[in-house]
């Protein structure tokens, strides 16, 4: 059996990372499986094609190993490969020494198992792929690397949340968001107090320990998306994850609890912006998903809310003529917030605070200027926009450091 012979039967033989499905795997197979035919042309090309829009081979390879959603990565991932039998860690070794073999193929392999003289020189026509190097921890020996995967995996947790730390909820199914706002903790001025009490909380739902679900309600501009968004930032090397989902998919946190019912990563359920109009049932379904249903508790979700209303509910004018009634509402409005273990409140800073943000976020970014005149300007900003926030602090030193860069007055 000469080497394409054996590399065909080698991806045929995939147990633990069972690859063949994947659209490069299956195109290395077709071309392979079409040595001695005519066909072997256009699926070297069909190939050279898909391969030449990644590194290289050894790249692309490594990586769908590093990805790979199976027994063993999701093992590692928790921390538990000491309890596989011993014959999936044998699978493990040689899928490794396969994949390896496989990634290494060349062009002249292939045109030296063409026999057709002929056929041989038309592929020499199509240009070699590169094979070049795999990604980290993989090198040389990649049945060799067990424990080193076991480490990535732990760290970087295992097939698409590898890759993403951030979802949402489309369509039924996590969709990955690829553009992550990098905010971190140290770039939030102020309010330590709450945000110490949002790290606390994340800290023990990581460790293993109770954790609570988190309202984070204030004003508008204080930092409370920031805060979970940087939370993000800071953990996502200890197993977080997060599920951003509208409003609108509250009545799925069911599902999305299935979903991930399973996994051995930690995941932050986000709502931004959360209120409910009077008659809204998805408040009934958050409640139930908070506290109250079967699925209400799971050791590997919690989840996180911001919102500009304390009580959650808008009220009519009718449910505040109605004295009977709005004492229902005030009911119904304190057995959803109370469901939320944690309630941090975010309120717009004073003067001295608002200057005080300021100040900090220009030393940031190195920015010297006229601190009487920074304050007197920043004061100006925050009047012309309606008030004082971290926000409206952060807009006035983008516009300062742009007038700065550009030698602009400002």
């Amino acid at each position: 059996m000469n080497k394409t012979e054996k590399l065909k039967y080698y991806i045929e033989s995939l147990c633990i990372y069972d690859l063949k499905n994947d659209n490069i795997i299956q195109s290395i197979h077709s071309m392979l499986d079409s040595i001695g035919s005519d066909d072997i042309v256009r699926t070297q090309s069909d190939f050279f094609r898909l391969v030449s829009k990644y590194e290289s081979l050894k790249f692309y390879v490594s990586e769908c190993i590093l990805t790979n959603d199976n027994v063993f990565t999701r093992a590692a991932c928790a921390g538990t490969v000491d309890t596989l039998p011993q014959n999936v860690i044998d699978g493990v070794k040689f899928d490794l020494m396969k994949l390896e073999e496989i990634a290494s193929l060349t062009a002249d392999n292939i045109i030296f198992a063409v026999e057709n003289l002929q056929l041989k020189s038309i592929l020499k026509t199509i240009p070699a792929w590169h094979i070049g190097k795999a990604k980290l921890p993989l090198t040389d020996n990649w049945d060799k690397h067990i424990d080193d995967l076991i480490s990535f995996h732990r760290t970087n947790g295992y097939g698409k949340f590898v890759k993403n730390i951030a979802f949402t909820w489309r369509n039924n199914e996590l969709s990955p968001v690829t553009a992550i706002d990098s905010i971190t903790l140290s770039d939030l001025k102020n309010y330590e107090i709450q945000r110490q009490q949002v790290v606390d909380n994340t800290e023990s739902f990581l460790s293993g320990n109770p954790a609570n679900n988190v309202l984070l309600y204030g004003d508008r501009g204080t930092g409370k998306s920031s805060t979970v968004h940087a939370i993000l930032n800071k953990y996502c090397h200890q197993g977080l994850r997060m599920i951003e989902i509208p409003k609108s998919a509250v009545s799925q946190l069911g599902v999305i609890r299935e979903e991930i019912a399973l996994s051995p990563m930690k995941f932050i359920i986000y709502i931004d912006d959360l209120s409910f109009d009077s008659n809204d049932n998805s408040f009934s379904e958050l409640k139930a998903a908070l506290e109250g249903s079967l699925s209400g508790k799971q050791p590997n979700t919690l989840i996180y809310a911001t919102s500009n209303r304390r009580h959650l509910i808008k009220e009519s004018f009718s449910d505040r003529q109605n004295e009977m009634n709005l004492n229902d509402i005030m009911q119904e409005q304190l057995s959803l917030s109370d469901r939320f273990g944690l309630t941090i409140t975010f309120m717009n800073p004073n003067k001295n605070d608002y200057l005080d943000i300021v100040e900090k976020i220009c030393s940031d970014r190195n920015i010297d200027v006229d601190k009487s005149h920074l304050f007197a300007q920043a004061e100006k900003w925050a009047i012309r926009r309606g008030g004082r926030s971290p926000r409206c602090a952060k807009q006035f030193v983008d516009f300062v450091e742009g007038c700065v860069n550009r030698s602009k007055e400002w």
